[in-house]
C-alpha cells in the first residue's frame, strides 16, 4: 500500500484532498493549473454526490506479467489477474465502482474506465487527474457508474493498452426496454505484444524511426471505408475475445433464440469490420447509448468504440468474423445453435461486403437525444501530423499534461469541430462525457472517427467538472503526441 505522503506538486499531502469519492486513497491527484477545477475540486464532489451514489460493489485488480494462451500459441504479456480478456466488472447503473489495483509490473501504470461520465480524480490519466501508480503500489478506485452500457477499462500511460491489459465493464439498465434471452461480449483486438519478440513499446520505436527515415509501416494497404492509408501497424495475429481464428471463441445457444452482442474494440492500430454469417444485426446502442433500432449487415467499429446488436439465431453454425479492414486478415469466432462443421477458418462471411450502417443513418433514441440548444462555446480542433516525422497532433502543438489547451463553463452546451488535415483516420475520444454526432439528435457518443480531409461536428453539455482528456484512440497516435486536455472553468 503507498504510504499516505505527499503526491500533488505543490506539497498538498493526500489526508488534506478532502476526497468524499474515496473510502480508501492509496495515491492522489496531480496540482492543475489555477483557473481551472481541480480533479479533486469541490465542484467535483458536488457533482458526484448528485449522482446519488448507490451500493458499493467491491473489486480487486492487480496488473501483472503472466503467459496467457492465445489457443494454441503462447505468449508471455501485462494482464489483469492473468485472465485474457480481464474478467469483466459488472455493476447496476447507480451503484459505486470500488476497484482495489495493485500494480505488479515492472513499471508505472493506471486504469482509465473507457466512456463513464464518472468523478474526474477516477479518470485514471497519470499527471492529470492521479499521480502514476508505480511498481509495487495499489491504487484505489471508487465511484459512481451513472450510466447504463457497454463500457470498458484499460491502461492510460504509453502504449500499455496493446498488451492484455483491459477488461469489459457492463453498467446493467435496471429498467432495460429490450428483452432478450442470451448475452454475449466480444472483445476484438490486434495482437503482438510476446510474438517474436516483440512489444508494443519496441513497435512505437519501429515506428518513430520508419517515420524519420521516410518509410511507412502498411506497405500501402488502404481501406475506402477508412478513406485511405488503414493503420500504421501489420500485426501477426487478430482476435475474438482472446483467441486466434484456428481455435475460436464459441457461443453456443439454440434457434429462434434472440441474442444480444456487446462489441467492444480493445485494438490499438485496427478498424474492424465484423459481420456474423447468415444473419443480419439490429443496432440498439452506440457506445452504450441507445438509438433507434436500425437494421445491418455489417458494422465498422473504430479502436475504443462499442456497438450493441440483436440478432435471431439461425440453425447450425456460423462464423462471427471481424475483418481487420483494410489490412485483408481476420479474427473469427463461432456461434453454435445445432448439428454441423464450422466453415473453414479463413471463411468471410458475404454480410462483409452488404450493409454497413454509417454514423449518419444512426439516431439517438428519445430518452437519450440531447434537446436543440445554442452552443455557447465552439472549439475546433486541427488533427495535425503525419508519418514522416511520426508527430501526430492537435493544431500542430506538444501535449502538456500541466495545463487545460481549451476551458469550458459549467453548464454550456460545446460544440467541438475536428478538422483531420492528415492522410489518416483517427478515432477521436472525450473522456467523463458523451456527444451526440452531427446534430443534437445524432447518436451519443464518446469515440468517433474522423476520416482523412474530413471534419466531423459534435455537441456535448458541460456537467461534468474537471480536466479531461480528449485524444486519439490509436495507441500509436496518441502517445506519439495526439492528445489535448480540456479544461472547466473554476
Amino acid at each position: 500500500m503507498i504510504s499516505r505522503r505527499t503526491l500533488l506538486r505543490g506539497g498538498i499531502s493526500a489526508a488534506g484532498l478532502g476526497l468524499t469519492g474515496f473510502a480508501t486513497l492509496e495515491g492522489c491527484t496531480s496540482q492543475p493549473a489555477p483557473d481551472v477545477v481541480a480533479p479533486s475540486g469541490p465542484q467535483v464532489a458536488a457533482a458526484e454526490a448528485a449522482r446519488n451514489p448507490g451500493t458499493i460493489r467491491t473489486f480487486a485488480l492487480t496488473a501483472q506479467v503472466s503467459d496467457v494462451d492465445l489457443g494454441g500459441t503462447v505468449v508471455s504479456t501485462w494482464s489483469y489477474g492473468g485472465a485474457f480478456p480481464g474478467t469483466p466488472i459488472r455493476v447496476t447503473a447507480g451503484e459505486q465502482i470500488k476497484a482495489r489495483l495493485s500494480n505488479q509490473l515492472p513499471a508505472d501504470t493506471s486504469i482509465h474506465w473507457h466512456g463513464l461520465a464518472l468523478r474526474n480524480d477516477a479518470d485514471g490519466v497519470p499527471h492529470v487527474t492521479q499521480e502514476p501508480i508505480a511498481a509495487g503500489e495499489t491504487f484505489t478506485y471508487q465511484f459512481t457508474a451513472p450510466d447504463p452500457g457497454t463500457f470498458w477499462f484499460h491502461p492510460h500511460t504509453g502504449v500499455q493498452q496493446d498488451r492484455g491489459l483491459y477488461a469489459p465493464l457492463i453498467v446493467d439498465d435496471p429498467h432495460e426496454p429490450w428483452s432478450y434471452d442470451a448475452e454475449w461480449i466480444v472483445v476484438l483486438d490486434d495482437w503482438l505484444d510476446g510474438v517474436g519478440g516483440n512489444t508494443p513499446d519496441a513497435q512505437l520505436a519501429q515506428l518513430r524511426q520508419a517515420g524519420h527515415a521516410g518509410g511507412h509501416m502498411m506497405g500501402g494497404a488502404s481501406s475506402p471505408l477508412l478513406g485511405g492509408n488503414a493503420g500504421d501497424v501489420v500485426y501477426p495475429h487478430y482476435l475474438i475475445n482472446g483467441r486466434l481464428p484456428a481455435d475460436p471463441d464459441v457461443f453456443t445457444g439454440k434457434p429462434g433464440q434472440r441474442l444480444r452482442i456487446r462489441f467492444i474494440n480493445a485494438g490499438s492500430d485496427t478498424a474492424f469490420r465484423v459481420a456474423l454469417s447468415g444473419h443480419a444485426l439490429t443496432v440498439t446502442h452506440t457506445d452504450g447509448f441507445a438509438v433507434n433500432a436500425t437494421n445491418t449487415d455489417a458494422l465498422l467499429i473504430g479502436m475504443g468504440e462499442r456497438y450493441d446488436v440483436l440478432v435471431t439465431l439461425a440453425d447450425g453454425v456460423f462464423p462471427l468474423v471481424a475483418l481487420a479492414e483494410g489490412k485483408n486478415a481476420t479474427g473469427r469466432a463461432l456461434v453454435r445453435t445445432g448439428a454441423g462443421s464450422a466453415p473453414p477458418a479463413a471463411a468471410r462471411p458475404a454480410e462483409l461486403s452488404r450493409r454497413v450502417v454509417g454514423y449518419g443513418q444512426l439516431r439517438a433514441a428519445p430518452p437519450v437525444s440531447l434537446p436543440e440548444r445554442t452552443p455557447q462555446q465552439t472549439i475546433t480542433l486541427t488533427l495535425t501530423g503525419g508519418m514522416m516525422n511520426y508527430d501526430w497532433r492537435f493544431d500542430n502543438k506538444v501535449f502538456a499534461h500541466d495545463k487545460a489547451a481549451h476551458v469550458i463553463s459549467s453548464g454550456e452546451r460545446v460544440r467541438v469541430n475536428y478538422l483531420n488535415t492528415t492522410m489518416m483516420w483517427h478515432p477521436v475520444h472525450l473522456h467523463g462525457h458523451t456527444f451526440a454526432l452531427g446534430d443534437p439528435g445524432g447518436p451519443r457518443k464518446d469515440t468517433a472517427i474522423v476520416l482523412p480531409g474530413r471534419r466531423l461536428t459534435t455537441f456535448f453539455d458541460a456537467v461534468n467538472p474537471g480536466q479531461w482528456m480528449i485524444h486519439c484512440h490509436n495507441a500509436y497516435h496518441a502517445e506519439a503526441g495526439m492528445m489535448t486536455l480540456l479544461g472547466y472553468r473554476a
